[in-house]
């Protein structure tokens, strides 16, 4: 392999490692989240407001600094996808919780089935403002659903579980999108990156 080779499968591991520590953090954060209300889902457990999601953050993170749903300065104002395309929507999220964690990564999160009664939004970049500020590369959606787990919009209980997946019985695989998506994805809220990294085992292959 050549040395400019070699340096990107480097970045793209280091972008992964850091994605994948993020996602263990909140993943088990949103499982403590219920445990500790001896709740079965996050729905039971009351994360059901902006209110809500701002404890959360604050019960379980170590918080560096807040910006109530907006970009700056946890996220950039300006971000774009791996074609080199700009990305929409990237000036705030709704009026979700944004914030910076001791990480160093900036989460802005809605709470879980506010949209289609099964899902809410997680966006994360790995290393808040700095660059690239590419999605797909330090910047991703996610969705979280009501039992806790991070994944993908679409992939619901049933999607997870039972593989009935959509409207047309897709299968998880599918429903998570393409490389193709991932690389032109005009959205903030396009989950296609993520969906590919989990796809493939937490690699960075497209």
């Amino acid at each position: 392999m050549t040395v400019p080779s070699l340096m990107q499968n480097h970045q793209r591991k280091t972008y992964v490692t850091q994605l994948h520590k993020v996602y263990n953090e909140m993943q088990q954060a949103l499982m403590q989240y219920q445990t500790d209300r001896n709740a079965v889902n996050l729905k039971e457990a009351g994360l059901n407001s902006k209110a809500r999601v701002e404890e959360f953050f604050n019960e379980y993170f170590k918080i560096v600094q807040t910006c109530d749903g907006v970009a700056a300065p946890c996220f950039s104002t300006s971000y774009k996808n791996i074609n080199g395309d700009a990305v929409s929507n990237n000036t705030g999220w709704g009026g979700g919780n944004c914030a910076v964690i001791s990480s160093g990564a900036s989460i802005c999160m809605d709470y879980p089935y506010q949209y289609s009664g099964s899902y809410g939004y997680v966006f994360i970049d790995i290393n808040g403002s700095q660059g690239p500020n590419i999605l797909g590369r330090d910047a991703f959606y996610l969705a979280v659903f009501y039992d806790g787990v991070l994944d993908v919009a679409g992939a619901d209980i049933n999607c997870r579980t039972n593989g009935v997946c959509g409207t047309e019985g897709g299968s998880l695989k599918d429903v998570r999108g393409t490389a193709e998506a991932c690389k032109a994805s005009q959205s903030s809220g396009a989950h296609s990156c993520f969906g590919q990294i989990l796809n493939d085992n937490w690699e960075m292959n497209y």
